[in-house]
């Protein structure tokens, strides 16, 4: 399955250290992605809300009745695996996106290994606007 295919039709994403800053690259990408008629969820343990929607401290927090499709990660590359983990441990199966400048072989691995798809180093934004 190539990327274009990964993200269409519009999906749920759970964006792991989305930011409330209108200048950070994690509030850019999920506003665009939230005109484009995905769903967001965000997952900050420190914002109570963005977009006027309730923050989850981690994946493991969302409802188990709110489907993910993608989990997009803006966090430093040496603590994806444990985010990966997380996601595994909650039974889920969505895409596993690191957002560019975000990389974990080890993360990766760990992915694939639980039979997730995973892309790496990528702007979801830009993927989006490139279909």
């Amino acid at each position: 399955m190539n990327i274009s295919e990964m993200i269409t039709p519009p999906k749920t994403i759970a964006v792991v250290g989305l930011s409330d800053k209108r200048e950070r690259q994690s509030y850019q990408v999920a506003e665009y992605l939230l005109s484009e008629g995905y769903t967001i969820l965000p997952i900050n343990p420190m914002i109570e809300s963005v977009f006027g929607l309730k923050a989850y401290d981690s994946i493991a927090d969302v409802p188990d009745d709110i489907t993910i499709d993608i989990v997009d990660i803006f966090r430093r590359s040496e603590e994806v695996p444990g985010i990966v983990e997380q996601v595994i441990q909650t039974g889920r199966k969505p895409l596993i996106w690191m957002q560019e400048g975000v990389l974990s072989l080890e993360a990766e691995k760990i992915a694939r290994d639980a039979g997730l798809e995973v892309v790496m180093n990528a702007c979801l934004m830009k993927q989006q606007q490139g279909r």
